[in-house]
């Protein structure tokens, strides 16, 4: 039931509207959330006693259904330019509304309500499209989410027999796309390029599949793959698919160590990697890093009898390559000798499809286990869906597949719909910033899907460089990693775009295996840095430390309730540790552990890691001369504690988010990229500390850090000003664009010899330059 300030009763017949507030919203995210009255529970049926239903996100129809001529707030329309910040809204346009696969909100809630009230229906009916050997049981799905009543559990199509190889490849091949592109592939240098059509990516997964079956891998047994984007890796994960093997992608930058781990925890039967690969000028020797973890696993009595390498030529040279002879084994030696054709071994629903690590606070790696019906069901639809994917698209994720991206939407989503993918091996500014459309024009693509630390960097760099380009095919945008701040969802729109193509501002995890919470282009209309709404079958809540359901406008800790078919199902080898990071906390919730706020509007505004929170706290009477040493005017001082000149306690302090920060500084024209973490404070509890990339030509002074402080506290607040501006050239990323923020921590707290591994950075010399700068 939605709140009463939310009364909006939606049926498929009727919308009735409220009176829109009108705010700059878009500003209000980054504002700690103001009380709005007593917290109540959102709980019961959807339904009122009238029995029109609700939906249970508190969507403002004035909004989200009108156009753009009755709205009574800044907004446009597909097409016309979102110069400036005062624009909230950006409303689809008719045509591609028009075109779109789900074209109205009246649509989309029409096949929401039913994924919420009856799941199994609506999920079942999707995946009957897929090819299965045997159709699942009378039960479709069954779930625990809640500790208190035993072990986690998640199961979808129970019983049911499928490959998700199959589905992928010989199923397109069969209804007549087997002489379609399944991949272009764009090498590091301008000009080095391939294809595969689906019909010659089938014969190469299936030698590759007979190959490892006849070193002896089988069915459930793990391979590990440290590959860079090169086609032979999306045809090593579909090959292990195929014969109900279990890859485990490791990124192709993490270190030795890192690598060992991951070998040492699954324990696989081969290993399979290339000798070299160039990103921009530089040469990653990876069979050297292969070389020392096999040593390094081999100590701990994990001994690897199989490693397949495979000859990047435009890299390195076999000659050069460190060998061990009965071992290692080259590709191109064995793997094309077999034959084009191999059986499927045909799996449940829940057998696992892959393992794929990712960081664990701890230390130790997690191993997040996806298993196939259910994930192959939800990559291709909400692949589908966000993208508005059509058969005649060319898409481009700009993603590697060490990642869960590279996984749900470089391989494995975008091929259960028989689309056209881009796989590229290099960096996207080299060899200049232009690169990436450059990509674009050459294979005419039309769907582009990138990180917002690449969009930064690219905007960073100057829109010449983009201009210079046509960019027409593009027709749709996405966002994926993190929360996009608006001054760069602008740049995206406006000048990657032309301002016409809507952005799909994802959010989603590792763990969840594809999108939760996304903009359907066509839909509804978009806020510049907001992912907008749940998906089909998702059921997001906000919560209280208590774990109490929050409704309307707030902020909080997002939860989602019940599962959804690509849910992960396990943490390999450690069931109690997926159970305690993830079900625990609140139980009956599957805890993301992401920070989230929702607008008046009823759209959903992702604010980072809730480890990424910074808590500021302003004690009770604390002597004016401490609040002086924070560098606070008298009116900040008066602000803070209500009172002048007596100080008293403004209660527990704020939680202030590290994206709102990050967002309000990138706003100042002259900064170009910012990452902010905390660091302790003798007064406060917890300093702000923000690492600034200036845009080029710009020089360091302290008139321009006032001006980045000053800033922060016009958009949020005194509190939330940084209490030190590090200059930063560059900031410590992974060559997904990913920011390493534990370096950063270790830097700003002058921990240098705790630094750790900095091998799986684009660029570890930006970690010197970032010490050398600490005290300027």
């Amino acid at each position: 039931m939605l709140p009463q300030c939310y009364n909006v009763a939606i049926s498929c017949e009727a919308l009735v509207r409220i009176p829109l507030l009108g705010s700059n919203h878009h500003r209000q995210q980054y504002r700690p959330c103001p009380s709005i009255g007593p917290r109540r529970l959102m709980m019961g049926s959807n339904y009122e006693s009238n029995g029109i239903w609700r939906h249970p996100c508190p969507m403002n129809m004035n909004v989200v259904t009108s156009s753009r001529s009755s709205c009574p707030i800044n907004a446009v329309v597909l097409g016309e330019a979102l110069a400036s910040e005062e624009s909230e809204l950006v409303f689809p346009s008719k045509d591609f509304s028009g075109q779109a696969m789900v074209a109205s909100l009246e649509k989309y809630l029409e096949m929401y309500k039913r994924s919420i009230e009856d799941p199994a229906g609506f999920w079942s009916d999707i995946a009957s499209q897929f090819y299965w050997k045997e159709k699942w049981g009378k039960q479709v799905y069954s779930e625990n989410l809640d500790v208190r009543k035993g072990d986690i559990k998640i199961e979808w199509f129970k019983g049911g027999i499928t490959n998700i190889c199959y589905n992928c490849l010989d199923r397109n091949v069969e209804t007549g796309n087997g002489d379609k592109i399944a991949i272009y592939w764009e090498g590091n240098e301008p000009g080095s390029d391939g294809s595969l059509t689906y019909s010659q990516l089938l014969q190469k997964v299936c030698q590759l599949a007979n190959y490892l079956k006849d070193v002896g891998v089988k069915k459930g047994d793990a391979v590990v793959v440290y590959l860079p984007m090169l086609m032979e890796l999306p045809i090593t994960m579909l090959a292990c698919a195929r014969i109900g093997a279990i890859h485990s992608v490791v990124f192709a930058g993490f270190s030795s160590e890192s690598l060992a781990q991951r070998i040492m925890d699954c324990k696989p039967k081969a290993v399979i990697t290339c000798n070299a690969v160039k990103r921009g000028p530089k040469v990653i020797y990876l069979k050297g890093i292969v070389d020392t973890a096999l040593a390094e696993s081999a100590k701990s009595g994990i001994s690897i009898d199989v490693c397949l390498t495979y000859e990047n030529q435009s890299a390195m040279m076999r000659g050069e390559t460190k060998w061990q002879e009965g071992r290692d084994i080259w590709w191109q030696d064995v793997v094309p000798k077999y034959p084009t054709t191999c059986e499927v071994e045909w799996v449940d629903a829940e057998d696992p499809l892959f393992l794929l690590y990712t960081s664990g606070s701890t230390g130790k790696p997690k191993g997040v286990l996806h298993t196939t019906g259910g994930y192959m069901v939800y990559t291709a639809t909400t692949f589908k869906y966000a993208f508005d994917y059509k058969p005649s698209d060319v898409y481009w994720c700009t993603a590697d597949c060490g990642w869960i991206t590279g996984h749900s939407y470089v391989t494995y989503g975008p091929m259960l719909n028989g689309a056209t993918v881009i796989v590229f091996e290099g960096a996207p500014s080299y060899p200049d910033p232009g690169r990436c459309w450059d990509i674009v024009d050459k294979y005419k693509v039309t769907l582009f899907y990138t990180a917002p630390t690449l969009v930064r960097s690219l905007m960073r760099a100057g829109d010449e460089y983009v201009t210079r380009y046509s960019r027409k095919s593009l027709r749709v945008l996405g966002s994926v990693g993190e929360p996009i701040n608006p001054s760069a969802w602008r740049w995206f729109f406006n000048v990657v775009g032309d301002s016409r193509c809507p952005i799909s501002d994802t959010w989603w995890q590792t763990e969840t295996g594809g999108f939760m919470i996304t903009p359907l282009p066509g839909a509804w209309p978009q806020k510049p840095g907001s992912a907008t709404f749940p998906f089909f079958g998702v059921q997001p809540a906000i919560v209280d430390e208590k774990g109490l359901k929050l409704e309307g406008e707030c902020s909080g800790y997002l939860c989602v309730k019940s599962s959804w078919p690509g849910a992960f199902r396990t943490l390999y080898g450690d069931h109690e540790r997926y159970e305690t990071t993830y079900f625990k906390p609140f139980p009956g919730y599957y805890f993301s552990g992401d920070g989230c706020s929702r607008d008046k509007d009823g759209y959903y505004w992702l604010t980072g890691r809730v480890d990424d929170v910074i808590n500021v706290r302003y004690h009770s009477y604390l002597p004016w001369a401490a609040y002086s040493k924070m560098k606070l005017s008298i009116w900040d001082f008066v602000f803070i504690t209500n009172k002048f000149p007596v100080i008293r306690t403004c209660g527990s302090g704020h939680r202030i988010g590290t994206a709102e920060v990050e967002s309000a500084l990138v706003s100042h024209p002259q900064c170009s990229e910012a990452a902010v973490v905390g660091v302790e404070h003798e007064v406060k509890g917890q300093g702000i500390y923000a690492f600034v990339t200036l845009a080029d030509g710009v020089p360091y002074s302290e008139e321009l850090r006032k001006s980045l402080v000053v800033t922060v506290r016009k958009q949020i607040g005194a509190f939330a000003a940084p209490d030190k501006i590090h200059w930063a050239p560059g900031l410590p990323k992974t060559r997904s664009g990913k920011i390493m923020r534990r370096i950063l921590r270790k830097i700003a707290s002058r921990q240098l010899d705790e630094l750790g591994d900095t091998s799986t950075l684009a660029d570890p010399s930006v970690v010197d330059q970032l010490i050398a700068l600490s005290d300027s």
